[in-house]
């Protein structure tokens, strides 16, 4: 089963005068919301995960999303036998994510993990709806933390764009 989680960081965090209800897309990408991620295969207990402190978490639920969507392009879906590819580059360093889709399995693995170590592998049905799940649950807790967030037009498109599954 895959869990996928987060941390802020108290070493990074966002700027005091940020106005959230107006933020726009670039800063909630990249600038908002830092900490650390990660996927984990709770079945084999094995995890993937960074420890950098500052990676833009709003932005990973987001890019996430939307490689799940990448990985979906084939015609032929969970019976397609092409590999089909995508990647989550870290944009603060050369450090990247990669999935590779084969017949409705997600393999994910990362530049950091050791060769000879195996990679995290779902089900595409199930990377979709944990990061959609993700994504939302996400959203809910920093408009807990900044109430403001909420009434962010850009927020609203992108719950529009990836609402849940189920």
């Amino acid at each position: 089963m895959l869990d996928i989680g987060y941390a802020l960081s108290n070493r990074f965090p966002d700027p005091p005068q940020t106005d959230y209800r107006r933020a726009d897309v670039h800063a909630l990408r990249h600038d908002l919301f830092c900490g650390d991620v990660y996927l984990a295969d709770t079945k084999a207990d094995r995890e993937l995960s960074t420890a950098w402190g500052w990676v833009p978490v709003l932005d990973f639920a987001w890019a996430l999303c939307d490689i799940a969507e990448r990985l979906d392009r084939d015609p032929a879906g969970s019976r397609a036998s092409r590999p089909q590819h995508a990647e989550l580059d870290f944009t603060e360093s050369t450090d990247r994510m990669l999935f590779e889709r084969r017949f409705g399995w997600v393999d994910v693995e990362a530049d950091w993990m050791p060769v000879e170590e195996a990679p995290l592998s779902f089900s595409h049905a199930e990377l979709r709806r944990e990061a959609r799940d993700f994504l939302h649950d996400l959203i809910a807790d920093l408009v807990d933390l900044h109430e403001d967030l909420g009434d962010n037009p850009a927020i609203w498109t992108l719950q529009a764009q990836f609402p849940r599954v189920r």
